[in-house]
């Protein structure tokens, strides 16, 4: 790489330039975003980010220091990862304190735009990498805290942090946390030299986030997250990354490799069709709502555009109550009201979104630019003792009903709950008949074992399980046995995995997308790739670290890849094997 100008000969630099030829496009270098300093109102970064950059395998790209959103929304819509740089003092008006005397230059600007586009990054699930100022911004972004000035505060004997000679010289020295951490794996050692320049560090280091590095007086040089693409450094890794240090260039060739993985999951997103066969937002809102705006739910079309999710399955859910006629009829209305009200969003939104019906429509919104919302019911509670029901929701555009929810209902027994019928009741064969004649699709989550298996008797097609796991992994009946998976399978279905914590580990509170990662493995192995894909269950309590809202599932995606499955595998695990199923569903309806 030439660091130094050449002699200037104006053809033959022309004819170098347009010569040059890329090559594999999949080895492009991803494009890097450097969060600029801001002086004497220039945005300006050390040559030594960018020269760390590009030796690391990316392609840097200056972020100037503004804080319009809208532009600065364009500019991170177009990377694949960012570097929080270094620079001055954090305004302790940030983290609801007041500042110390110790405290040195602030810059309320390059505050307010460090805080942007390191949210707009985590929102869209861009790799970020920080470095000393951007250590700070990071944790302090995620709740944790700072010293304003470590020689005041930490109340303990220091070593010297901001050394007076070369930045491409170490200074003191960093012990790595020992484990499986990030820091741990790029570097492979224990102990490492490093310089420093800093007065200000992490006090608190933010939830969920592990320190990963410590100087010799405690003080926190490094940090990570466990599930999503984060990680930051204390020190200067730049400047003597750029100066032939391998160690250092390590920590940069990671990033990079990231924010190719990243891209690579971007650029699938965006060639194959992705659904979520589960969202219960109909739920959380008492009455209107508008899909439109971020407005306390995870999923919204704002998040399927950050995330580059196609399509959401919207199902009207209704709790189990009583059965009578009443009630019945009661329950059948508030479903009915649920879905038209799914159904105005395309009123507000006809250039964004549109209601979907069959497989075909997918296809087509993706085509036009616009995300698609499929309609389901999630118990068939809704359906009442009047099997003229379903042809109503079916023209309402219903395509796929869960048979019940927790307790049995009129048509089947529940995982949850007495038995009642010993499976499916007469109404209840009634009903899965009439739904393989009309074409919509049967769910079996929530099913007791024996409706599961009279289901699958009964259904002359392949039927789904929108939001269940593999018991094997998580020992809940709402999951599926291995004996359940692989009758599934025999019939032609698909197991949608559940991103519920209770039904991804027994431990919920460590419930992670790397566990939903292993439940698709392990089904993939136990029954074939053709019969497993995705229902996240948002805003019916479905979430897991690394996994929380429409927007984060990009990051499953990269999970994925990093676990081994191919563009193939991942576009059926996405869709094409619950688009395989409802295809099948409407061609042999009648």
């Amino acid at each position: 790489m030439n660091f130094q100008a050449r002699y200037p000969d104006l053809n033959t630099l022309q004819q170098e330039v347009d010569n040059f030829i890329q090559g594999n496009q999949k080895r492009e270098p991803p494009r890097i975003g450097i969060s600029a300093n801001r002086k004497d109102s220039l945005s300006c970064i050390a040559e030594t980010y960018v020269r760390a950059v590009v030796l690391g395998g990316g392609a840097p790209v200056l972020i100037p220091v503004i804080t319009d959103i809208r532009a600065l929304t364009a500019i991170l819509s177009g990377l694949d990862g960012l570097v929080m740089s270094g620079g001055g003092d954090i305004n302790p008006l940030y983290l609801q304190e007041e500042p110390v005397p110790q405290l040195q230059d602030t810059d309320a600007y390059r505050d307010e735009y460090d805080f942007i586009i390191l949210r707009l990054a985590f929102n869209r699930q861009i790799p970020v990498m920080g470095i000393c100022r951007g250590h700070q911004v990071i944790n302090a972004a995620f709740g944790g805290g700072l010293y304003q000035d470590i020689y005041s505060q930490a109340g303990k004997d220091l070593i010297k942090h901001s050394q007076l000679s070369e930045r491409d010289q170490p200074s003191h020295s960093v012990t790595l946390t020992e484990g499986p951490t990030k820091l741990r794996t790029i570097i492979k050692e224990s102990k490492i030299a490093v310089n420093s320049i800093h007065h200000q560090a992490i006090s608190v280091t933010a939830p969920e986030f592990i320190p990963t590095a410590t100087a010799p007086d405690g003080i926190n040089e490094g940090m990570e997250h466990s599930e999503y693409p984060i990680f930051s450094i204390q020190w200067h890794p730049e400047a003597m990354a750029a100066n032939g240090d391998e160690k250092m260039l390590e920590l940069f060739r990671y990033h990079v490799e990231e924010a190719r993985y990243f891209k690579q999951a971007r650029d699938i997103h965006r060639r194959i069709l992705t659904i979520d066969s589960h969202t219960d937002t109909p739920m959380i809102f008492p009455g209107e709502f508008d899909l439109g705006i971020k407005q306390g739910g995870k999923v919204n079309l704002p998040f399927m555009e950050e995330g580059h999710i196609d399509a959401v399955f919207m199902v009207a859910y209704i709790p189990q109550g009583k059965r009578d006629n009443v009630s019945l009829e009661n329950a059948t209305a508030y479903v009915t009201e649920r879905l038209a009200q799914v159904k105005r969003q395309e009123t507000l939104y006809p250039d964004r979104m549109a209601i979907a019906y069959k497989p075909q429509d997918l296809a087509r919104l993706k085509h036009e630019n616009k995300k698609a919302i499929f309609l389901g019911i999630e118990n068939g509670y809704a359906i009442g003792k009047d099997i003229r029901n379903l042809s109503r929701f079916k023209e309402l555009g219903v395509s796929y009903i869960t048979l019940c929810h927790n307790g049995s209902n009129d048509i089947c027994d529940s995982a949850k709950g007495e038995a009642e019928w010993g499976g499916l009741s007469p109404f209840g064969k009634e009903v899965v008949c009439e739904m393989n004649r009309i074409g919509i699709m049967i769910d079996i989550s929530h099913a007791a074992e024996s409706t599961f298996y009279d289901v699958l008797k009964e259904s002359k097609v392949p039927v789904i399980a929108s939001h269940s796991s593999a018991r094997a992994l998580c020992d809940h009946p709402r999951n599926l046995s291995d004996e359940q998976l692989k009758a599934l399978a025999a019939c032609g279905g698909v197991v949608q995995v559940c991103l519920y914590k209770g039904f991804i580990n027994k431990n919920e509170e460590n419930a992670s997308v790397r566990d939903a990662v292993k439940h698709i493995r392990y089904i993939s192995d136990l029954i074939g790739i053709n019969h497993v894909g995705i229902g996240s269950d948002f805003d019916g309590d479905g979430e897991l670290i690394g996994c929380r809202a429409t927007n984060e599932l990009i990051n499953l995606t990269m999970h994925l890849l990093k676990a081994g499955f191919n563009e193939e595998e991942i576009s059926k695990i996405w869709g094409g094997n619950l688009l395989r199923v409802f295809s099948e569903v409407i061609e042999n309806a009648l």
